[in-house]
């Protein structure tokens, strides 16, 4: 289901995220040559709700339209069919940013043909751009704590999250041969996003030695992401409708507040036994560490830092509610 071209389709620049599938009959690789040959990956639309990546790279390549590339290009494309519906993935689908670890179907062939083609090329960096579903600051993540990563995600922001879970995510294959990130910017609709991808790609594109960069404690705000919290499927939720957990309408706008414990995220039906599914690396149950109910409401236990919550019902259910961080130390180079 891999298409591999080597420059764009005519068309396909003039189309937004939506009409894409009106060029592209699925997911496709594109190679586009420029003065250094060593590629950059850029992957766009693993979620097909996520569009800034697109209008990044739209904007990018309309810019150098007629003259040639700083750096060759290898531009991914992913969930075309789910970008027409404006969805993550429809249904049916797995996770595009799921796929990346083995698995039976299309979908992980498609990655690994992907892997092996990328490999092959060497690129100087993977950059994976997204869209959150809630409010949260531009940041980076990376899969794996080596400076060559951090310094990558450095280059985009003060906030870096290091996120070891899940492990089948495209920037955590991809770190095995390069250094890799996900720059996260923001929700598709805020203004800034593009303009803040977009001057990260080009300065990607123009730079040589993009990981040559010593990080000293206060350089960037580095978080670990220690928990995953999810509701399971037999437990209703809403937002301010009701259900078995009633969470707060505006619960995103805590995402990367350090809060204390006690905070307030919604109600919990009386007579009610849900309770929301929290797992760390282990996949050890964490809900009692992290959350407890008081009087009906649900409210954190201890201080906690949570990122990435959404209040798009579809999205939490298709992924998460939210994942729970905890400052860590940044490497120190060795002497």
């Amino acid at each position: 289901m891999l298409e591999i071209l080597h420059h764009p389709p005519d068309g396909l620049l003039e189309r937004d995220a939506s009409r894409v599938h009106e060029v592209l009959e699925g997911p496709t690789l594109i190679h586009i040559a420029g003065r250094k040959r060593r590629p950059l990956y850029v992957s766009v639309l693993l979620h097909g709700n996520e569009t800034t990546g697109w209008e990044t790279v739209r904007a990018l390549l309309k810019r150098h339209l007629g003259g040639e590339l700083p750096r060759s290009l290898s531009l991914f494309i992913g969930n075309v069919k789910a970008a027409k519906e404006n969805l993550r993935s429809l249904d049916g689908q797995p996770d595009y940013n799921r796929v990346w670890s083995g698995g039976h179907g299309p979908e992980y062939a498609m990655a690994a043909r992907v892997i092996e083609e990328m490999r092959a090329l060497d690129p100087v960096a993977c950059i994976d751009v997204h869209n959150t579903s809630g409010t949260n600051p531009h940041h980076a993540c990376v899969n794996l704590m080596d400076p060559a990563h951090l310094a990558l995600a450095s280059r985009f922001g003060h906030f870096v999250v290091f996120a070891d879970k899940p492990p089948t995510v495209e920037t955590r294959a991809f770190g095995e041969f390069c250094p890799a990130v996900v720059i996260e910017c923001g929700m598709p609709d805020r203004p800034g996003g593009v303009e803040h991808a977009l001057a990260y790609l080009e300065d990607a594109l123009a730079r040589d030695g993009l990981d040559q960069v010593h990080l000293h404690p206060g350089d960037i705000d580095l978080f670990h992401t220690a928990a995953v919290v999810e509701i399971p499927e037999e437990v209703s939720f809403g937002f301010g409708d009701g259900s078995d957990f009633d969470l707060l309408p505006d619960l995103d706008q805590l995402n990367f507040n350090e809060l204390p414990a006690g905070t307030i995220l919604g109600k919990v039906r009386p007579n009610s036994n849900a309770r929301l599914r929290v797992t760390g690396s282990s996949d050890r149950d964490l809900y009692g560490r992290y959350f407890t109910v008081d009087e009906g409401r649900m409210v954190t236990a201890v201080p906690v830092m949570p990122a990435l919550i959404s209040t798009d019902a579809r999205i939490v259910r298709q992924d998460c509610l939210c994942y729970l961080m905890e400052r860590i130390r940044v490497p120190e180079d060795p002497p």
